[in-house]
């Protein structure tokens, strides 16, 4: 008495498919330009200050040590001096920001 009939519904076809992907899409583009973009430039701006860095730049690391590069030891580490005769081996990487670049000699 109160069931009521099921009718069959008709496929949805290409443009039913297509429909359901638009939402998904538009997740990743908005995934994109709002947080992979930016970290990539980050990351390709960090590499260019870890690159120019030179004897006498003063330099923040990541733990908040500010000091002078003394001597650049290879491509993984520098050598900051952080006190008068304190002289500390660190990654280059760890390095966030210079806070005075040196001129480069003439």
């Amino acid at each position: 008495m109160f069931v009521t009939p099921a009718y069959a519904q008709s496929a949805g076809g290409v443009a039913g498919t297509f429909g359901s992907f638009v939402p998904l899409i538009a997740i990743f583009a908005i995934m994109y330009f709002l947080l992979i973009r930016p970290q990539q430039k980050k990351m390709k701006e960090h590499k260019a200050l870890i690159a120019g860095l030179r004897r006498g730049d003063q330099v923040v690391t990541q733990g908040g040590v500010i000091g002078k590069v003394v001597k650049i030891k290879d491509d993984a580490e520098v050598e900051v001096e952080i006190a008068e005769g304190v002289k500390v081996r660190v990654v280059r990487a760890t390095i966030t920001q210079v806070l005075s670049k040196t001129d480069p000699a003439a």
